[in-house]
């Protein structure tokens, strides 16, 4: 027991770590933007609660002990496959719908985040078999203006992508790659470490001690997972904290670069992608790799990650033979944008997905070729957008290989 307690305690000094949750990009109000719009009120001798309308809805007690701002947002979607000699399949749904709060309690310091979600796809039912509506439940402590230290429930400090909000990106859905090898949500301890070198070069240190067993699943095991995550802006800070959403939207009028690193070690999971996928029949452990780049000038926008997943045993079975296997391979994702003026963007991105050593016969080599176009009606926020995808299944047995095409088209909504 003592051991558990004696990594937790070197893993937040050595790295630190904030959720995705806390990141602050343009439409996304958090702890700290709640604070500061209320700060901005005047307190008058009332007992009427104090009302913001900035990003989503702000509301303050009259005593000033608590803050809180409500926001929603919506993804309406459609969707065609198209492969040869097949009928075509059809994706139309409400892909997400979720309700977010954020705010203070007491004191501007200790701060909160939560966010509830009410699709089939979001609650994971298929593999959680139960109504998995809570997302994230994160308390913050501000210990200094570099150090925050967060307890509850969110993202894990993983591939840039994924910890980016599904409203901030530029294509409809996130790539394969992160869909297969990302960290996702986990219960635990997190911090993060904000400061600079010299002049504009800035770094960050993210950490998290969390359970490694996914959102809102009871561990029976001792084993945890250690994230630990250094981000690197040798340019200086991105306008608005671009680093975390998709596109140019402000045009940066000099070139930012941001340079990620992750490692997350998951011990005794159960799970085939550690804190998500189906039940494996074994427990097992796994190692995750992490680097992304991210780079914005005047409009242009070009990100890259390289994904790699790990584990010494990759393949479970039960008393009756069935296997499942955790997926240990090579993920690459390269996407590049450009937003004109009349806040229509183009984007390219190419994907890779190739398995490695005990399951390279039973998964094929995937690549995607995406091309995709968005409207901005107002920021991320209200959007309009489309993509078509090229996707290429390349299988040991060649006779096994196919390609199809898929046209996506979503409308998002939110405040």
């Amino acid at each position: 027991m003592y051991k558990y307690f004696a990594k937790l305690f070197g893993c937040l000094i050595l790295f630190g770590i904030s959720s995705s949750a806390y990141s602050q990009v343009p439409g996304r109000a958090t702890e700290l933007d709640t604070g500061r719009i209320m700060e901005s009120i005047p307190l008058a001798f009332s007992e009427v609660p104090y009302f913001t309308y900035g990003q989503g809805l702000g509301i303050m007690a009259p005593d000033s002990l608590f803050a809180m701002n409500i926001r929603f947002r919506m993804q309406n979607r459609a969707g065609f496959t198209f492969q040869e000699d097949q009928a075509t399949q059809i994706e139309a749904r409400v892909r997400r719908l979720r309700l977010r709060f954020d705010g203070f309690v007491y004191n501007p310091r200790l701060s909160y985040v939560l966010q509830l979600s009410f699709t089939r796809g979001d609650m994971d039912w298929e593999n959680t078999e139960f109504p998995n509506i809570v997302r994230d439940a994160m308390i913050f402590y501000r210990l200094t203006n570099k150090l925050v230290l967060g307890f509850g429930q969110t993202k894990l400090p993983g591939n840039r992508q994924r910890v980016n909000s599904s409203g901030d990106l530029q294509f409809v859905d996130r790539s394969i790659v992160n869909a297969t090898l990302n960290v996702d949500r986990d219960f635990g301890l997190q911090a993060a470490y904000t400061d600079r070198l010299i002049n504009n070069f800035h770094y960050v240190l993210r950490g998290a001690v969390s359970t490694g067993e996914g959102r809102n699943i009871l561990a029976t095991d001792g084993g945890l997972a250690y994230t630990g995550r250094v981000e690197i802006l040798p340019f200086g800070m991105f306008e608005r904290f671009g680093d975390y959403f998709e596109g140019d939207l402000i045009r940066e009028k000099t070139p930012k670069l941001s340079i990620g690193v992750t490692s997350s070690l998951n011990r005794n999971t159960l799970r085939t992608g550690g804190q998500i996928g189906t039940f494996l029949y074994e427990r097992t452990d796994m190692d995750t790799y992490m680097t992304d780049w991210f780079l914005k000038y005047r409009g242009f926008a070009f990100a890259s990650e390289l994904l790699y997943r790990t584990s010494p045993n990759a393949l479970t079975f039960n008393p009756e033979g069935d296997m499942r296997y955790v997926y240990t391979g090579l993920g690459q994702n390269y996407q590049a944008s450009y937003i004109f003026f009349n806040n229509v963007e183009v984007a390219g991105r190419y994907t890779q997905l190739a398995p490695r050593s005990q399951i390279d016969e039973l998964e094929p080599l995937v690549q995607h070729y995406t091309v995709g176009v968005t409207k901005y009606l107002k920021g991320h926020r209200v959007k309009v957008q489309t993509d078509l995808t090229y996707e290429d299944r390349q299988f040991v047995n060649p006779s096994n290989n196919f390609n199809n095409w898929q046209l996506r088209f979503q409308v998002e909504l939110g405040i």
